[in-house]
């Protein structure tokens, strides 16, 4: 598996399918692990970082996960951006320095990025609200990887990280939600409030920083130290199911109060993906949402999710100039974004391009 074969491919995440998937898109569990024998990241130098992504390597390919390393260190600018709208690797570890890479399997529902924040930063996602079966699944790895590396631990505080929110477990556990009924209620604001309250964060699309295209957000544990990782789960898919019944709710108003602004709202939004001749990835983001709603409010006959949900991450700056083989200014991104577009969707309809 290369980069360019994922240009062909798309992350099982993507496949709209699992519980409640009308509004998760993803399940996604993140272990912060560090080497014993090494200082953190921060603090190591090149040679201690070679050292650990050795051991990683070795750990990994022991665990016979069939993943592919690739070096980010080597990585063009381009490359490194790629990863990252694809959920692969965070933007730190692509904006870092020195020796650092990640490990993916061809399904892309498992990456492991070596020397970001920490050593080792595990992720696991899979399609729709799983986020026990996810445990499940990222635990046994956890288990395989440690069975060949020493993990930095203490008895009396957990697992050693180097930011202090993620010292114990070291667990983030998250869900990518799509919430367009709340946001054009008005209600996000109230749900971001709630959320805080109870310590959890809220963020874009790409994580930290980043802003929330699409409406599509991402919830997850804030801190991880007093808590097992059992009880932060449980915090996960109690509080969860809440915010689903609000963007039911959400959604059904908009269909009993506004139907035909909404009906309007979402073919106008097909119409301008299927014709036009140049769009920014922003104004994409906003049309796509609306599309997904029509689909998932049956407005839309004659689309997948999971071509919308691989449209999500097909349009991306990245991606499109992966497509074109080199880098490309604004306005011919939003040209090939444009095209790529029409044809994607002419295929999901069926019809002659």
């Amino acid at each position: 598996m290369t980069l360019d074969d994922m240009t062909r491919t798309s992350g099982e995440w993507l496949r709209g399918t699992g519980p409640e998937s009308d509004i998760v898109m993803c399940s996604r569990i993140r272990l912060a692990r560090n080497l014993a024998d090494f200082p953190f990241s921060n603090r190591a130098s090149r040679g201690e970082k070679l050292g650990v992504e050795s051991q990683v390597k070795a750990a990994v390919e022991a665990a016979e996960l069939d993943a592919v390393y690739f070096d980010v260190n080597a990585m063009s600018n381009l490359d490194r951006q790629f990863l990252v709208e694809r959920q692969i690797v965070s933007s730190e570890l692509a904006g870092g320095e020195g020796p650092r890479g990640v490990a993916v399997t061809p399904k892309e529902n498992v990456s492991i990025m070596v020397n970001e924040e920490d050593h080792l930063r595990i992720q696991y996602m899979l399609s729709g609200f799983r986020l026990p079966e996810v445990w499940e699944a990222i635990d046994d790895l956890d288990d395989r990887l440690e069975e060949n590396v020493a993990y930095a631990y203490s008895s009396s505080l957990g697992y050693l990280t180097a930011c202090p929110t993620n010292v114990g477990t070291g667990i983030r556990v998250g869900v990518m939600v799509h919430l367009p009924g709340i946001v054009a209620g008005k209600g996000i604001d109230k749900v971001f409030r709630a959320l805080q309250k109870i310590n959890l964060a809220v963020r874009g699309l790409h994580g930290e920083g980043s802003q929330a295209f699409g409406d599509f957000y991402q919830i997850s544990n804030h801190q991880t130290l007093g808590k097992s990782e059992e009880e932060i789960i449980r915090m996960l898919t109690d509080v969860v199911p809440q915010i689903l019944q609000f963007e039911r709710q959400a959604r059904q108003d908009l269909v009993t109060g506004r139907r035909q602004h909404l009906h309007d709202q979402v073919s106008r939004a097909y119409g301008v993906l299927k014709t036009a001749q140049t769009i920014s990835s922003e104004e994409t983001m906003l049309l796509l949402s609306s599309v997904r709603l029509g689909i998932n409010l049956g407005l839309i006959d004659d689309l997948s999710i999971a071509t919308v949900n691989e449209l999500f991450i097909q349009t991306q700056p990245a991606f499109l100039q992966k497509l074109h083989g080199g880098e490309l200014g604004v306005e011919e991104r939003n040209v090939a974004r444009a095209s790529f577009l029409r044809s994607r969707l002419a295929e999901g309809r069926g019809d002659d391009e």
